[in-house]
């Protein structure tokens, strides 16, 4: 850790992955009761919005050509900015066509930074190394959302929603600025191919994204959703919710980066979707406001360990592929995310536990899939 103190990119990664997680944070906490209690939408709305919401990241392949004329560190400081304008702007159009608008504001800035944050890690980190610093920098992220998660508890009572996301909003925007008057790059680093790559050697990299982009879609879209319509979970509620979360994540973030070193990826991402069978599978069960609320934290836990397929990338690559392969990556985990939330807010007026039982078979098909990367790992070296 302390060679990383003084690396210039990881310090610049840092602000910017700790403020666009806390922006994210913010507006993910905030979401569901501004939704319901403010707007007033219901299942369907959510489900559309969520789609709205990963339109973004369904175009993260554009980032291939945007590097053409930014950047790729400087898209990084942009992409916050943007990010952090969306979340500041939020309360201030409190409509459905509003709440659209300023969702894919934030979306682009969040998905775009996102993007240019992984294949920066991978490019000037080694393969020992990443894991650790994928795990840092989550571990420092999950304690900046609960320095937020404790000023939103705090707040609340007293501040409105406008309120609350102008002042998050601005910190991001403030963090963004100082992102754009760094340059943390050195010269020897591999020049990246500036254009869509597409590999039949990459095919499991591609598999495992889109299945872990559904998987990502009902934890984000419907299981806050749950909390909030089934068992009634008030701002604060969900506010503490998430600040257990980020309290455990911060200590256990940087032991999945060593999990990944020790044990291997396959072993990893097994655990993980064993775990989420069980967890999608209670969800539509349980009928314990303290179970459900359990279910969650684990949820959130395991859904770190997606940090493998990641390091799994880079073991296969090819040095100059890493930056038009994350973007092409997250449009491959965005096809289901476009599609699964207006599907499954529509599965949801029929019936809720349809959707979580769907994620339960989600990740049946992940775990079979993930066998295959010890054999992907071999025919590599």
């Amino acid at each position: 850790m302390g060679e990383l103190k003084n690396n210039q990119m990881f310090k610049y990664l840092l602000v910017l992955t700790v403020s666009s997680t806390i922006g994210l944070h913010v507006w993910r906490t905030l979401f569901d009761n501004f939704a319901v209690n403010v707007i007033g939408l219901n299942g369907s709305h959510i489900g559309f919005l969520q789609s709205v919401r990963e339109l973004p990241g369904f175009l993260a392949l554009l980032v291939v050509y945007v590097l053409l004329v930014i950047k790729e560190y400087r898209l990084s400081s942009i992409s916050v900015l943007i990010l952090g304008v969306g979340v500041a702007v939020t309360g201030l159009l409190p409509s459905f066509y509003g709440i659209i608008f300023t969702t894919l504001l934030m979306s682009f800035g969040f998905h775009y930074f996102e993007t240019t944050n992984q294949s920066l890690t991978l490019q000037y980190f080694d393969k020992m190394t990443a894991p650790i610093v994928f795990g840092r920098l989550r571990s420092l992220a999950s304690a900046g959302n609960i320095a937020a998660g404790v000023i939103i508890f705090t707040l609340a009572p007293f501040l409105s929603y406008t309120q609350l996301y102008l002042l998050f909003g601005s910190l991001v925007i403030a963090a963004a600025l100082w992102g754009l008057s760094r340059n943390p790059t050195r010269q020897n680093i591999v020049s990246q191919r500036k254009s869509m790559v597409l590999k039949k050697k990459y095919w499991l990299f591609y598999v495992l994204t889109l299945t872990a982009g559904a998987r990502r879609q009902i934890f984000i879209a419907f299981a806050v959703f749950l909390l909030v319509k089934k068992f009634e979970f008030s701002v604060q509620g969900v506010a503490l919710l998430f600040l257990f979360n980020n309290i455990v994540n911060y200590f256990l973030s940087p032991l999945i980066g060593k999990a990944i070193i020790r044990f291997g990826e396959r072993k990893v991402l097994s655990l993980e979707y064993v775990g989420l069978i069980i967890i999608f599978v209670a969800y539509g069960l349980v009928e314990s406001k303290i179970i459900v609320a359990l279910l969650y934290i684990v949820d959130h836990i395991l859904f770190n360990f997606a940090i493998a397929i990641r390091t799994f990338f880079q073991k296969i690559a090819d040095p100059e592929d890493i930056a038009p392969s994350m973007a092409v990556g997250f449009t491959i985990n965005h096809i289901a995310a476009v599609v699964l939330p207006v599907l499954g807010g529509l599965l949801w007026m029929i019936d809720y536990r349809i959707v979580f039982f769907s994620g339960a078979v989600l990740s049946f098909i992940s775990l079979l899939f993930v066998q295959q990367i010890t054999v992907q790992l071999e025919r590599n070296t």
